[in-house]
């Protein structure tokens, strides 16, 4: 989803539409912006946070398995690779196949909830890690994707995408 570029219109429309709905339910635009900021801002990466939670003063983003840093950098990695073969997955032949392979299983059931502080804002939206085409093909969620990895800037155009 961060070459939201290279997308076809029908999947730019499916993103935008997407990212929109859960912007709405996290308070608008603005806010889930300013959520975002936060995660960029946070060191060392909120992801590998103790307690599986990233709260500021706008909502909280909580999920039910610690990460540790080591799947995160290797998680990076993977990610960049993807942008490129179009799977996170390398092939089954290359050295790292099985390290990318035990991520994906180990990462797969993590949910992620997202909820505002107020309750007037909206309700939330949850995620996952993971969409899984088919037995070969592994893609990072585009939410996942765009809430902890991708610019700020491609989440402004994915959010003001429009559609044609």
């Amino acid at each position: 989803m961060c070459n939201f570029n290279d997308l076809s219109d029908d999947e730019k429309k499916v993103h935008h539409e997407r990212l929109l709905q859960c912007a709405n339910n996290f308070g608008g635009k603005n806010f889930f912006l300013h959520l975002l900021e936060a995660i960029r801002e946070t060191k060392p990466h909120p992801l590998t946070a103790a307690n599986s939670e990233f709260s500021m003063e706008l909502g909280t983003i909580t999920w039910n398995k610690v990460i540790f840093n080591d799947k995160l950098q290797l998680l990076l990695k993977a990610r960049v690779n993807e942008s490129k073969q179009n799977n996170l997955l390398p092939a089954k032949d290359e050295k790292k196949y099985k390290k990318i392979l035990n991520l994906v299983r180990t990462l797969k059931p993590v949910v992620f909830h997202v909820k505002p502080t107020d309750k007037y804002a909206g309700s939330g939206f949850f995620f996952q890690t993971f969409d899984m085409i088919d037995k070969e093909t592994t893609k990072l969620d585009p939410l996942f994707d765009a809430v902890f990895f991708c610019s700020l800037d491609t989440v402004k155009k994915v959010l003001n995408y429009e559609p044609k």
